[in-house]
């Protein structure tokens, strides 16, 4: 039966005797219209089964996966496939093109990024008074590491560690006998190594003192200097002086920073050799290439160890007059020969001599070897030390065209010789009017040089100082314990014990230990006694009981760094200058495109009440406390008609305003900025073109 209908059916083969598949699926066959059968000899014979209508219309190809290549081609060559094809590459060509586009617009108009040394504040820290770690009354590196968890409490990125070369610790050790080694009051090579490693493990930088106008006058280099042996014989600054009857006579009247002739004689030499401060420190001879060389050796060797920057002291002493002449004197109708202290000269001739910045900018370029690496730019910073010219003292930040110090250190709100709203307001209008554009200024409070805010100001005025410290432009510096309002310690607490064991303890009151707590020397020691006695407050003024106080001196210092790093305007914004007078210092932080501004009313006097709109009309009728000296007060609304500040009170303003004060013409004067920084809400992101 099957036979017979297979003879039935009307069927021609191909002369192979079958059926080509061409890899169709059963019941599919190629579409008339994409198939080519006007060629007879190209196309094999094949079958005809006779089909009906219906069926023909299911034997239309479509496709499918796994189809073979030929098939593929057949279709893509299909104008819908085709021009689809085609829409996507260029959308995704233009695309990518757009994306780059972007990437360098943004790239080109952001603002530079601040640096480590910009962002965070420096916390400065005397070794020797910061945390004892093996009992023998002196801190120490492996004390600096036990509290390196209170640095990150304080939100405090960047450690300041002053002089620990091996010394004699005269001058509190800024005379060095070895710049290579670590003093061993202080620990060992290797506690400075751990000690590093530690700081960089919690994303922490460091860094050091260098004194390179002087040594130690038991530096091995001195030694050989004195016998006149090979290049150390003019390391130092030898000058022939007469001798007669068991007195010297110096070469001119040049005299030291600690009083009376600044030239001592040598036996062994039979010279007199230069100290700009005490005789155990001869001056190095900076005219002399090897010394230079020597210094730079000096730097390689500790930012080979990792350290992130170097505070150079002393720099405006490095070199002196070869001609020797005598420095001219304060009071011209004074008798030379009493003339015995270092105010009553101009030391014209002894310091910033010609040349002087050129080493200096030597030292930065010997650094910036070792800045390359993405992320380790090293930070240079000098004690410029002019007081009394300011031109001088921005002279240290370089030109244009040539770098030196990232920043000159600026005392100048230690240097006030009285507090009020209007020497505050002088003192950083001094800077920042002077400070050459482009530049990043920085503040201090307190230093080891200097006595405690709470000693030379007053405990009452600690948390404004503070908070006029953390709200400034630029980069605060905080001298150890003055974010708990340490004192200086009493002299009549130094002991003779104390003093005899090392006579300059008792003209260094505020280098006190660190007060960690209420227990015996304040935490600093679990020795029966500290190099200097711990300041009798300890029980009432520690870290770890400020902790506890909502209100305490330690936790306002936290609030405002955290205030700093999170306001922008704070962190990076314009600073302009509302109102000073006797009482108050009021200023305001803006950023370009934020409606948010930050206003600081700072308290230096006696109680005092301002009306803030009637020198500022666009100024909101109320403004929110966002942090006050008082905790107390956070959250509320003052009148800006009739703002109230106690004795020693500070006040963070917040209010919105669509008219900002560095944009008016009568505060032109008034307003700076360093890193300029415009913010865009509608793409949340920073820009410079504005």
């Amino acid at each position: 039966m099957v036979e017979e209908e297979a003879k039935s059916l009307p069927m021609e083969l191909s002369e192979k005797g079958g059926v080509e598949n061409n890899g169709f699926v059963q019941n599919e066959a190629f579409d008339d219209k994409e198939t080519d059968t006007s060629s007879q000899e190209e196309t094999p014979k094949t079958s005809i089964v006779d089909v009906g209508p219906a069926a023909t219309e299911d034997l239309v190809l479509k496709p499918y996966a796994g189809m073979p290549k030929e098939v593929l081609l057949k279709f893509s060559s299909q104008a819908r496939y085709r021009v689809t094809r085609e829409i996507l590459f260029w959308l995704i060509i233009t695309a990518a093109v757009l994306l780059v586009c972007a990437t360098i617009a943004i790239i080109a108009l952001s603002p530079k990024c601040l640096n480590w040394w910009q962002a965070s504040p420096i916390y400065q820290i005397y070794p020797r008074s910061f945390k004892d770690s093996n009992m023998d009354g002196n801190g120490d590196l492996k004390g600096i590491q036990e509290k390196l968890d209170y640095i990150t409490y304080l939100n405090i990125k960047t450690i300041w560690i002053t002089s620990f070369y091996k010394s004699p610790l005269k001058d509190l050790g800024y005379g060095a006998e070895d710049f290579y080694d670590i003093d061993p009051m202080f620990g060992s090579m290797s506690d400075f190594e751990n000690l590093l490693a530690a700081i960089h493990d919690r994303g922490l930088k460091v860094i050091m003192d260098l004194i390179p106008n002087h040594t130690s006058n038991k530096h091995r280099w001195f030694q050989l200097s004195r016998n006149r042996t090979g290049k150390y014989t003019d390391y130092y600054v030898w000058q022939d002086c007469t001798q007669a009857d068991g007195s010297v006579t110096p070469p001119n009247n040049w005299v030291s920073v600690f009083g009376n002739s600044s030239w001592q004689f040598d036996h062994v030499r039979q010279q007199c050799y230069f100290h700009q401060f005490g005789k155990e420190q001869p001056d190095l001879n900076f005219r002399s290439l090897a010394v230079q060389q020597e210094i730079h050796d000096i730097i390689k060797f500790w930012l080979s160890k990792g350290i992130d920057g170097f505070s150079f002291r002393a720099v405006k002493f490095l070199l002196e007059a070869t001609h020797l002449r005598d420095e001219p004197q304060v009071n011209k109708s004074q008798n030379p020969v009493t003339i015995t202290a270092y105010s009553q000269l101009y030391h014209d001739y002894t310091t910033t001599q010609v040349g002087m910045h050129d080493i200096i900018r030597s030292f930065r370029q010997t650094m910036n070897q070792f800045s390359s690496e993405p992320g380790r730019y090293r930070f240079m910073g000098s004690d410029g030390g002019e007081k009394e010219d300011i031109e001088a003292t921005m002279m240290y930040y370089g030109t244009t065209f040539i770098q030196e110090a990232d920043f000159p250190f600026n005392f100048n709100l230690i240097n006030m010789k009285n507090l009020s709203g209007n020497s505050i307001f002088e003192a950083v209008n001094l800077w920042m009017k002077n400070m050459p554009a482009g530049k990043w200024p920085n503040w201090a409070v307190g230093s080891p040089n200097a006595a405690r805010i709470s000693s030379r100001i007053g405990k009452d005025y600690v948390n404004v100082i503070n908070m006029l410290l953390l709200t400034l432009p630029g980069t605060p510096v905080t001298y150890y314990g003055e974010e708990i309002g340490m004192e200086n310690i009493a002299s009549e607490n130094v002991s003779e014990e104390h003093i005899n064991s090392d006579p300059v303890v008792a003209t260094f009151p505020e280098k006190s230990p660190m007060q960690w707590d209420g227990k015996v020397n304040a935490g600093f020691t679990e020795g029966n006694s500290s190099w200097l006695p711990v300041n009798s407050d300890y029980q009432s003024v520690n870290v770890e009981i400020q902790m506890t106080w909502s209100n305490s001196t330690l936790n306002l210092y936290r609030e405002l760094i955290s205030l700093r790093n999170d306001e922008l305007p704070i962190h990076r914004g314009w600073m302009c200058y509302i109102w000073n007078d006797s009482n108050v210092f009021v200023y305001v932080r803006e950023l370009d495109g934020l409606d948010r501004v930050f206003m600081m009313v700072l308290n230096f006097g006696q109680e005092s009440t301002i009306d803030l709109k009637a020198v500022v009309p666009s100024l909101p009728s109320e403004a929110i406390i966002r942090l006050s000296t008082n905790f107390s007060n956070a959250g509320k609304a003052v009148n800006t008609k009739l703002i109230k500040t106690e004795m020693g009170e500070g006040l963070v303003l917040e209010y919105k305003t669509a008219q900002p004060v560095h944009t008016m013409e009568s505060f032109q004067g008034n307003c700076f900025v360093a890193e300029k920084a415009c913010y865009s809400s509608a793409f949340n992101l920073l820009y410079v073109n504005c």
